[in-house]
């Protein structure tokens, strides 16, 4: 006699531990047909949920560039402190004993002007000649010999013909008489904006320009005017000189050849050493603005990606098949009988 089941077949959801592996009722979770959960294999669908977002890595990039910035700056700027303060006490010590020069403090000298010449790069590009700290990228502020605000004012009309960069980069400046200074720099800056050079007028009320650091070079080497006869010559691009300010720390102008020499060059070394405590100080104070940023961050970040949790458990569940099954045993491991009227318990 053949014996027919009336027991609803049954699968064995996989985990971690088999001894505590669970049979699962497929009709019990409401399905039914080709989507009840059989004894034959079934092969799991692919999860399109997107990955959850974890860590600083993913949610706000910007702040870690900020971070390492504002790091690397720190970096560069106590190093330079360091150098700084011993050659301070070098050259105290050859003014106090007058010693003989024995190659020391001029070998310190030579360390520090190694070290501020290679700043930008040490920096990563965070610091500018003045010690001036930007994530943004660092300019090089300069003048342009003949581009001052008197000479720009007088006079009649004039179209300025500037090339910067060389080829047929050529920008056009018209000037006319009743023209403001603040009209004058906008207009420099419209036109030069294109060739990464901007125009405005200084804390000292001069006409003054500048351009990315990396640019500063190929700028100072190629700029060229060609005016009316007005304020600059006619006829073709002439070369005009372009200077940068003059940075705060020079130390290839120290000087320790002679008593007279140190004790300049002491001073110096006092205000550079300033100088830098001073950019210390603004540095740590961006620092600690970033990290305010991260900790008013960091929760908005964890609750979105707990939403999204949620949000994968319910749309994974809603549909049939082996995912729906998967999810819910497995949120449904460990739980037991006592665990949820001990937590009833505290409402």
């Amino acid at each position: 006699m053949q014996i027919t089941s009336t027991s609803t077949p049954q699968v064995i959801v996989p985990g971690a531990n088999a001894g505590n592996a669970t049979a699962v009722d497929g009709t019990s979770l409401g399905l039914n047909g080709e989507n009840a959960a059989t004894a034959t294999p079934v092969t799991p669908t692919p999860n399109s949920a997107a990955p959850l977002r974890r860590g600083l890595n993913n949610w706000d990039q910007p702040l870690q560039g900020d971070i390492s910035g504002a790091q690397q700056a720190l970096d560069f700027l106590e190093q330079s402190a360091a150098q700084l303060r011993n050659l301070k006490a070098d050259l105290s010590a050859r003014l106090a004993n007058r010693q003989r020069a024995d190659g020391a403090v001029e070998a310190r000298v030579r360390q520090f002007s190694n070290s501020w010449r290679n700043r930008s790069t040490a920096s990563g590009g965070t610091l500018d000649a003045r010690l001036n700290f930007s994530t943004k990228g660092t300019n090089t502020q300069f003048t342009i010999r003949g581009m001052n605000l008197g000479n720009l004012r007088s006079g009649g009309r004039e179209v300025l013909a500037i090339s910067v960069g060389g080829g047929q980069n050529v920008r056009s400046v018209v000037l006319e008489p009743g023209l403001s200074d603040s009209q004058i720099a906008q207009r420099f800056d419209e036109a030069l904006a294109p060739a990464g050079v901007r125009a405005a007028i200084n804390s000292d009320g001069q006409l003054a320009f500048s351009t990315a650091e990396s640019q500063w070079a190929n700028v100072r080497d190629t700029i060229a005017v060609q005016g009316g006869g007005v304020r600059f010559p006619a006829g073709q691009l002439n070369r005009v000189k372009a200077e940068s300010e003059s940075a705060d720390i020079e130390p290839d102008s120290w000087n320790t050849s002679d008593l007279d020499g140190i004790r300049a060059t002491l001073q110096q070394v006092v205000q550079a050493l300033a100088k830098v405590e001073q950019s210390i100080a603004s540095v740590h104070q961006a620092l600690a603005q970033v990290s305010a940023r991260v900790q008013s961050a960091a929760p908005v970040a964890t609750k979105n990606g707990m939403d999204q949790v949620a949000q994968n458990f319910v749309s994974t569940t809603k549909q049939p098949g082996y995912q729906s099954l998967l999810s819910i045993t497995s949120a449904l491991a460990g739980i037991s009988r006592e665990r949820v009227i001990s937590l009833l318990s505290l409402r």
